[in-house]
């Protein structure tokens, strides 16, 4: 799952940075060694009791992001130590300074191991992969730091190849490299090369246990998940939330519950899962007892709970739970309005939007449809133009709703607006908007435009074609109708039963 990747790659970030720490000490202690026999002008003595308190300065602006104050303070010491430029440079890269962190660490008289791994590390976070491979085949020392952040780099932007060849090439190798070229794997769906460098070695642990039972569950592959999670040695709750989760996305709900009984820890997630579960598989009466026992209950859970009974029709019960919500967020508020909307109670709904402390380009969407759906379409293109006043910005199912409206009260003008809009949004290439102004040109007689639109439509769908038929079928244009259809075949789109009734019609 995605989700246990990112947990894998914070965990491998937080262990790099513990070795970069410890290889700062180590570092600094030779410097320090250094310092204390060194008399040029760029060294300080171990005993100056000066430089702690100007590099901690720098290491203070830089942090802040003041980078300039940060130069200043380094420009104003008598003399500088690795641990000084070290600083410096590390503060540059955090801040995107790329060029001045590569220039002053260029200067550098003298440049350590950590030093290098700094300037490494911080081309990798930044995604820089090329500058950071040159720099890595420079550095005349590497350590198991060094390695793991070349494989890192390569792993977490997609360059599995390049990661397992930097893995190979390592001369030692810890847990982070093995979690970091397995998370590769899970991640990008190579999943026979994850479970093959799994079964190379035996010494895993929990994490790597559950990127890859995780990456089974992503794919939808719950019979190789369930053998992963019979092998783990220990559990946690990322591991039985991770196959709760699973089975009750597929419906098998006894599977989720037989697993959520047997849990030894459910925390709020395992909770919301099994509510969620019965919700999608029309089980409201289920996931309402699972909702009531909970011992926690957070936001998602509510919602879940909420969009469950809105799906049930029930309404009032809904309004009930709604009221009683001490954590209302704007899912909770879109969610109520979708409800009414789509129950034919679009006062009920106008009402609550009207109220709401915060919108978004959702509760715009819902309120249109609403509007859209119960056949109020000049108030939905009213809608629509009070939302551009407020500055909201339009979603593919705003111009959608605005489209079907201008098509079913023949507004020709202002769907050639909510049309140039679209074009602005970049939404005018996407089927789904597309269709609709396909819909909204026939049903005001433009088949121009609407063939206009259509060969611009990038992917087009089935919909897409059965519209531009019955389009012409509508107007008279059987012959054209008729040449599409022959186009549709050879474009390997299959024609469904409503491309087979205007053929036939036309016939």
């Amino acid at each position: 799952m995605h989700t246990n990747y990112v947990y894998v790659v914070r965990h491998l970030r937080k262990c790099n940075s513990r070795y970069l720490c410890t290889n700062s000490y180590r570092s600094k202690r030779r410097s320090r060694s250094n310092e204390s026999s060194s008399t040029t002008t760029n060294s300080v003595k171990v005993k100056d009791p000066d430089i702690v308190t100007w590099n901690k300065a720098i290491s203070s602006h830089m942090r802040n992001g003041h980078c300039d104050s940060a130069l200043r303070v380094f420009n104003s010491m008598p003399r500088w130590s690795s641990v000084s430029y070290n600083a410096m440079i590390s503060g540059y890269l955090r801040n995107a300074k790329f060029s001045l962190a590569r220039d002053l660490f260029d200067k550098m008289p003298e440049r350590d191991l950590f030093s290098w791994n700094v300037m490494l590390t911080g081309y990798v976070r930044n995604r820089r992969l090329g500058e950071a491979r040159k720099l890595f085949d420079l550095m005349p020392e590497k350590d198991v730091v060094s390695w793991n952040a070349m494989l890192s780099g390569y792993a977490q932007n997609g360059f599995v190849d390049e990661a397992r060849e930097v893995f190979n090439k390592m001369p030692h190798r810890n847990s982070i490299s093995w979690n970091g070229l397995l998370a590769a794997y899970v991640h990008n769906g190579r999943l026979e090369e994850a479970r093959q460098l799994f079964e190379s070695q035996s010494d895993w642990e929990l994490i790597s246990w559950n990127c890859l039972m995780g990456g089974y569950v992503k794919r939808n592959m719950l019979g190789d998940a369930k053998r992963i999670f019979d092998q783990m040695p220990v559990r946690d709750a990322i591991s039985w939330n991770t196959m709760i989760s699973s089975y009750a996305q597929v419906g098998d709900l006894s599977q989720a519950k037989r697993l959520f009984h047997e849990s030894p820890v459910r925390d709020v997630f395992t909770w919301t899962t099994m509510v969620s579960g019965y919700v999608q598989n029309g089980m409201v009466d289920e996931a309402g007892k699972y909702f009531d026992e909970m011992p926690v209950k957070n936001e998602i859970s509510y919602n879940a709970m909420l969009a469950g009974y809105v799906q049930d029709k029930k309404m009032d019960t809904a309004r009930e739970l709604f009221e009683a919500m001490p954590c209302q967020n704007i899912s909770s508020w879109n969610t109520m309005i979708t409800g009414y909307c789509q129950n034919g109670g679009i006062t009920q709904a106008r009402k609550l939007f009207d109220v709401m402390p915060q919108r978004d380009c959702v509760s715009w969407a819902a309120i249109i449809a609403g509007y859209t759906q119960n056949e109020h379409f000049e108030e939905a293109l009213n809608m629509f133009l009070e939302m551009k006043r407020d500055g909201e910005s339009s979603n593919r199912s705003t111009f959608s709703c605005a489209l079907s409206s201008c098509a079913d009260i023949a507004a020709l003008e202002l769907g050639k607006q909510v049309h140039g809009q679209a074009v602005k949004a970049g939404f005018e290439t996407g089927c789904f908007v597309g269709n609709a102004l396909l819909g909204m040109y026939f049903k005001c007689g433009s088949t121009d435009e609407a063939n206009k639109v259509f060969e611009g439509i990038e992917e087009k769908d089935v919909v897409s074609w059965n519209t531009m038929i019955a389009g012409y079928a509508r107007h008279g244009l059987g012959g054209q109708a008729l040449i599409l259809f022959e186009s549709m075949k050879k474009e390997g789109v299959k024609p469904d039963e409503i491309t087979m009734v205007y053929i036939l019609y036309i016939s």
